[in-house]
Order: C-alpha cells, then sequence, then structure tokens
C-alpha cells in the first residue's frame, strides 16, 4: 500500500484528506518515509515551502502543494522549491486523486515504451532502433505526455509540462515539439509525433 504523507494543520481537512486516501487504497501518513507527500503552505513555524525544500535534500518523491493560496507568484514559488503539482482549495476529490495516481504511476514506471519508440525518465534518453538521444526536460515531459495519453490538445501538454497556461505560449510549444521532432528524426523516428489540425498532437 502506498503511504501519503499528509501535511494539513486543519484537523477537519486533513481527517477529509486521511478519510479520502484510505477509502482509495492509500496509507496516509504523518512524516517521511513516503511514496508521495501533500502538503498545505500555511503552517505553524516554517511554511510548506521550507518543508519540500527540506524534502528535496533527501528526496524525490512526488509533492503536491494542496492550498488556499492562490497567486501565480505562490504558484511558481512552488514549482521552484521542487513541486510536481498544484492545486487549489476547495479541491476536487476525484481531481485530487487522478492527479495522485499519475504521479505515481509516472514514478513507478520510469521507462516507457511505444511503437519500438522507449523513453527513460530517469536519464532523460529516448532511443529506437540502437540509436539514442539525449532531451532537454521539457521534450523529456513532451514525449512522456504523447507516449502515456498517444492523443493529446496543446491545453492538456502545457498544462501538464508548467502546469499553468498563463505562462507559456503555443510558440513556445511548438518550438519545443519541433526540437523534439528533430532528435527523434536523427534516429529514423520522424514520423511518430504527428500534428492533428486544431488540437494538439498524436503519437
Amino acid at each position: 500500500m502506498e503511504k501519503i504523507l499528509v501535511v494539513e494543520d486543519d484537523n477537519s481537512i486533513r481527517e477529509e484528506l486521511c478519510t479520502l486516501l484510505r477509502a482509495n487504497g492509500y496509507m496516509p501518513v504523518s512524516e517521511a518515509p513516503c511514496d508521495l507527500a501533500l502538503l498545505d503552505i500555511n503552517l505553524p513555524g516554517e511554511s510548506g515551502f521550507e518543508v519540500c525544500r527540506k524534502l528535496r535534500l533527501h528526496s524525490d518523491v512526488p509533492v503536491i502543494f494542496l492550498t488556499a493560496r492562490d497567486s501565480a507568484d505562490d504558484e511558481l514559488l512552488g514549482f521552484g522549491v521542487g513541486a510536481d503539482d498544484y492545486i487549489r482549495k476547495p479541491y476536487n476529490s476525484s481531481v485530487l486523486l487522478a492527479r495522485i495516481s499519475r504521479l505515481l504511476k509516472r514514478k513507478s514506471s520510469p521507462v516507457l515504451t511505444v511503437r519500438n519508440l522507449t523513453l527513460n525518465l530517469s536519464d532523460m534518453t529516448v532511443h529506437y532502433d540502437g540509436h539514442s538521444q539525449e532531451l532537454t526536460k521539457n521534450e523529456t515531459r513532451i514525449l512522456a505526455c504523447l507516449m502515456q495519453k498517444e492523443l493529446c490538445t496543446r491545453e492538456e501538454i502545457i498544462e501538464d509540462l508548467w502546469r499553468n497556461s498563463l505562462y507559456i505560449d503555443e510558440n513556445t510549444l511548438y518550438v519545443n515539439v519541433n526540437r523534439l521532432r528533430d532528435k527523434l528524426k536523427k534516429m529514423g523516428a520522424e514520423e511518430y509525433i504527428r500534428t492533428v489540425r486544431g488540437v494538439g498532437y498524436r503519437l
């Protein structure tokens, strides 16, 4: 059973989260080690940002900030200290569970393979027909998103990568996709990423 660290100073919200997690097969815990961490930001003593910073010194477990703080600056700081996701309260239980499942699946499956194309998430390399290429962090995330869903809208890719489409325009995504296509082409896999006009991209 996967352990979820719950750091929340509001007892009613904490109990609500623990009940939700137990009902869906997870074990809520109050201290590390854990498989994923749910952190509030407004905490007595040190903030959730500091908790995340300290956790990142010795662990790469997925971290989700679950908070009522909704400013863009707070969200950017959250990702800056190492968070994997940022969810605002009041949260939707189904969305929270889906985000938890996605992050745990990504951590437990560092290698993705689709039609002889293999992506290693740990060292950010892609392999095809005996050839390999090193990818940037953004290129790795784009390819992982496509390999997991096969058809992704531009908005879905931006949300998955950068979590907030206000800070990334479509031209930036276009540039990253083209760079990824060039690297795949060098390995002989030039037909893998296709544009779906008016929608996004697919494998």
